[in-house]
């Protein structure tokens, strides 16, 4: 029994491995319907500005032909075969990057393109992208995204001068008093991250004000040793009443901000945005406010955030 299960896969994968690793893969003309219909095909893909050229293997554009969904040493001996005649044009006609665009289901194809060097760049949740560079210089292909962006709410009863703080149920300082906060979406603002976080947290509505102060940290382990930026947002309060998330928040009150600018049951990052605060409190919050301004970007029906301290109208 144990031959039966164990043995054909191990047989299996030295042969991928001999196949993948071998000099020359295509001693021969293919003749099965699931692979590219000749020798001469190349992969097709679009060509960008830097002169770049971007193949999804997904699509039924990119010349591969048949739908791959079943591993076949004759399919990655083809593709393997086509990667190599496409790289070689490539390079001839001065492409410079070539980025593979691999769905999850087609992943059998990454040992193939690793083996004629392509490194991988960065992953969703259906694909993974490879790249190479040809040009015989210097890799100019810039990294994937670099930093994790962390939001907080510095949420305001400016009636009370008090500040919301919370306890966190998953940290190991989970005593300490903090400001709500969580991981920014894809595509979503500062202000409207520490708005929706501080909902979700402690049923609280507020409204986005202003940015306070930035962190940045590197090579943080709840980033995957990316860096991190923690952004924390000023935000006014909406509504009074706590409802906060038990799954999430061991406790969460209303607390005096001298009291948060002085406590030792906080972060040192806490402590100073309290200090912000009673500043702004004492001679107005256009000394410590780092306000937010719309503007239209050059890319057609698109705008953006820029980020500063007031400055006043010409």
């Amino acid at each position: 029994m144990y031959h039966v299960e164990v043995f054909p896969q191990q047989a299996r994968m030295q042969a991928l491995q001999k196949l993948i690793t071998r000099p020359a893969l295509l001693p021969y003309r293919w003749r099965f319907h699931t692979s590219c219909r000749s020798q001469q095909e190349l992969l097709k893909g679009t060509v960008d500005k830097w002169r770049g050229v971007t193949i999804d293997l997904g699509s039924p554009d990119c010349g591969l032909h048949g739908t791959y969904f079943h591993t076949s040493l004759r399919e990655l001996d083809a593709f393997a075969g086509m990667l190599r005649k496409s790289l070689k044009q490539w390079k001839m006609e001065g492409k410079k990057a070539v980025w593979l665009k691999v769905p999850i289901l087609q992943s059998r194809f990454v040992p193939v393109a690793a083996s004629q060097g392509f490194r991988f760049h960065h992953a969703d949740k259906d694909y993974s992208m490879l790249t190479t560079w040809l040009p015989s210089d210097h890799c100019k292909i810039p990294h994937f995204a670099s930093h994790q962006i962390g939001v907080a709410g510095c949420v305001l009863r400016e009636d009370t001068k008090e500040v919301l703080v919370v306890q966190d149920r998953n940290r190991e300082t989970s005593h300490m008093w903090k400001l709500p906060g969580g991981i920014s979406d894809p595509g979503e603002d500062f202000g409207d991250t520490a708005v929706r976080e501080v909902f979700e947290e402690t049923g609280i509505k507020s409204e986005f004000q202003s940015i306070l102060t930035i962190r940045q940290l590197h090579n943080y382990p709840g980033a995957f040793g990316k860096s991190d930026l923690y952004i924390v947002c000023r935000l006014r309060a909406l509504s009074h009443v706590i409802d906060h998330c038990a799954d999430e928040i061991i406790g969460c009150k209303w607390t005096d901000v001298n009291e948060l600018a002085t406590t030792q049951s906080t972060s040192l990052i806490s402590t100073h945005v309290a200090r912000l605060v009673l500043h702004g409190f004492r001679e107005g919050f256009d000394q410590v406010d780092i306000s937010m301004k719309e503007l239209p970007a050059v890319f057609k029906n698109m705008t953006y955030k820029l980020y500063h301290r007031q400055i006043p109208d010409l």
